[in-house]
This record gives structure tokens, sequence and C-alpha cells, in this order.
């Protein structure tokens, strides 16, 4: 797994800085406006790439070189990062900048996300897929621990410094991926007349389709990464109106690191002994429970508590679902089904972030907490109730 480790190393760093950058934003947002629609508009900008590009991201990543694809894509986020951080230096930086640099990044995010999935299953050995899969999940939320407080440490020493670390960061991981030995993708024969997008992107939906737990578990997940994704902008706002600094906003936030980091250490043994559907059960439930507590509760660190428990068995989900798609789907199609399981996961929230910042300025938290609960319920009644769910087959490793 050498080169897994490569890739996986320069992922936390890269992870890390965008955790850093991403209190930064809606914190610099709302200092620039005092507005949280318009915190709002910079999420959904940031975003707004998962809803327009991930199909395409998939068929470009079975198409062409993807550890080209990825650098590309760093080097490219990195120049945005630097520009809002120079921005604040020399007093130039405005609310369209944001949204243009946020444009830029989730643009960079989802084509290399996409590629880097998409080139698991050749980075790694099938039996080593749930651990690697596993290992992924513990980085992302490593990176929410460290990141989320340091991030609202750092824009409290300088408003400038999140963006340019998150720039640097973006650097490493483009030169982790220069030190990688094996290919990113089986080689392609080539073809005199290719397909076109439309007809590439249409065989990946319908391979993802005709497999009855992927496809159960792709629309659950639309609910579940909407709602705990939406909850993020909540608990900043909220904790912004308790009167709580940056800084502390950064640290009420390291409960979502804690929690995945404890469903990461966890998420090996569980992929182990349970079966594949218990992660997603567990995080349905959880969420759904914790709603309405959050409704009742408006002090920042128990808002923050609340939300980092929703994350505990979020790992063994992702883990086993990742695992699944690395096994199962062909290499030809890796990009493509991954990029249709991604769009599924997060093609809604970036109008989730639009319409929540806006219900947070207009409707309060209450009801913008009520209306994500009624989400959850429709969501987790529909896991229970789907037989393809209840019954999977073995994890193929």
């Amino acid at each position: 797994m050498r080169d897994f480790r490569i890739l996986w190393t320069g992922q936390v760093v890269s992870a890390l800085g965008t955790r850093i950058s991403g209190v930064a934003f809606p914190l610099l947002t709302l200092r620039l406006t005092h507005s949280a629609t318009k915190a709002g508009a910079v999420g959904f900008a940031g975003t707004l790439p998962l809803l327009l590009l991930t199909l395409h991201a998939g068929a470009f990543a079975d198409r062409h070189d993807r550890r080209r694809m990825m650098i590309a894509c760093e080097v490219a986020r990195a120049i945005a990062l630097a520009s809002i951080a120079a921005g604040v230096v020399w007093h130039f930086v405005s609310f369209t900048q944001l949204v243009v640099v946020a444009v830029v990044d989730g643009a960079g995010f989802t084509l290399f996300e996409i590629a880097q999935r998409a080139a698991l299953r050749q980075l790694v050995d099938p039996a080593d897929l749930p651990q690697a899969a596993a290992m992924n999940q513990g980085r992302e939320y490593g990176a929410l621990l460290v990141g989320l407080p340091l991030g609202g440490v750092l824009y409290a020493v300088g408003r400038a410094i999140p963006f340019l670390v998150d720039g640097v960061s973006y650097v490493a991981s483009a030169v982790s991926l220069l030190l990688i030995r094996r290919p990113f993708s089986e080689e392609r024969v080539a073809d005199e007349s290719p397909a076109s997008l439309r007809i590439e992107i249409a065989e990946g939906v319908r391979w993802l389709w005709a497999q009855p737990f992927l496809r159960a578990t792709s629309l659950v997940v639309i609910a579940s990464d909407l709602t705990v994704n939406a909850l993020f902008l909540v608990v900043v706002v909220l904790a912004k109106r308790e009167g709580a600094s940056s800084a502390l906003v950064g640290v009420i936030l390291v409960f979502m690191g804690v929690g995945g980091l404890i469903g990461a250490a966890i998420a090996p043994h569980a992929i182990r002994h349970l079966p594949p559907q218990a992660g997603i059960y567990a995080t349905l439930i959880a969420m759904t429970g914790l709603l309405p507590v959050m409704m009742l509760v408006r002090q920042p660190a128990a808002l923050g508590a609340l939300y980092g428990a929703m994350f505990v068995a979020y790992p063994t989900w992702g883990a086993t679902v990742s695992a699944y798609r690395a096994a199962l789907v062909p290499d030809r199609l890796q990009g493509r089904v991954q990029s249709v399981a991604t769009l599924m996961s997060l093609g809604a929230v970036p109008l989730a972030l639009l319409a929540v910042g806006a219900s947070l300025q207009h409707l309060g938290g209450t009801t913008t907490l009520l209306a994500l609960f009624g989400l959850m319920v429709v969501a987790t009644t529909y896991a229970l109730a789907s037989k393809a769910m209840r019954n999977p087959e073995p994890l193929p490793v």
C-alpha cells in the first residue's frame, strides 16, 4: 500500500487546509456583509460545481490521465486561495471575489475527488480496500478535528492566514501525486470513434442503478449528506448569534472531528463483524433522533456536541459503500459510477446551503432545523423499509 499511503498523506495535508479555509470563508463573508444569506451564497457557490460538473468529471476521469487531472486541479485551487489571502492583506477582497474563488475551489475539488475515487482500486490490492476506505474516512475526520479549531484560531490571528495555508496545502498535495509509482488507471485501448459524453455518462448511471444495495444507499445519502452539510452553516450562524468568537466557533466544530475519528477507529472492526447496512441505520437513526434536541438548545458548545454525535457511525457507512464500489465497478467505469454516486450524495448540497442561509436569515434556527428533521424522517423510513438495504450481498473483498 506504499502508493496509497503517499496519496493518503498528501490528502491529509490538503484536507487539513480545506477545513481551515472552510471555517474562514463564512467568517470572512459575515464580516464583510453581515448577512447569513450571503454566507450561504458563498457556500452555495463553492458546492455548485458538484451539481454542474460531477457527471462530466467522471467521464473525464475515465477518458484521460487521472494523475495529470488531479495535479492541474490542485495548482488551480492553490492560485485561487492565494488570491483571497492577497486580497485581505492589500484590502481589495470583496464578496464577489469570495464567490468566484469558492467556485474555482469547488470545481477543483469535484474533478480531483472523482479522479481520486476512481483511482483507488489501482493503488490498493482488493483485500485491502476496506482498510483503505476506512483510512480515508479517518483522514477526513482527523482534518475536521484539527482543521476547524485551527481555522478559527488562525482567522483570529490574521484573516489572510487560513487562505494562505490552504493554498500551500494544495501545492503539497500536487507534489505527493508526482511521487506515486503505480498508474492511476488500467491501460486503455484507443477507440477511433469514442462515444459521446452523454452516452458514456448514461452507461455509468445504468450500471449503478442495476446494483440494488448501491442504488438504495445512494438514494438515502441524498438526504443525509444534504442535512449534515446544511447543519455546518446552521451551527456556525447560531453560534455567532449567541456571541461566540471566531476562535470559539472553530473549537465548537471540533466535535465533528471527534465524532468522526471515534467512528473511523470503530469502522474497520464494524465492517468485519457487522452487516453492511449497520452503519447506515445507525447514522440515520442518530441524525433523526438528535435534530429535535438541537431545536431545544442554543448554547454553542451543546450544539457542537450534538452535531458531532451524528458523525460516529458515518465512517462505517462511508467505508462500506466505498469498498463496495471500488471492488465491484470495472476500472473503465470507475470514474462515471463514482461521479453518479457523488452527485447523488452531494448534488443537492449547493441548493441546500442557499436555502438554509435564507431560512436562517428570515425564519430562524428552529424552523430550519424542523425542515431538516422532516427530511431525515423520510430518509430513515425509506431505509428501514428497503428490501435491498435489509438484505445486501456480502462485501466483495
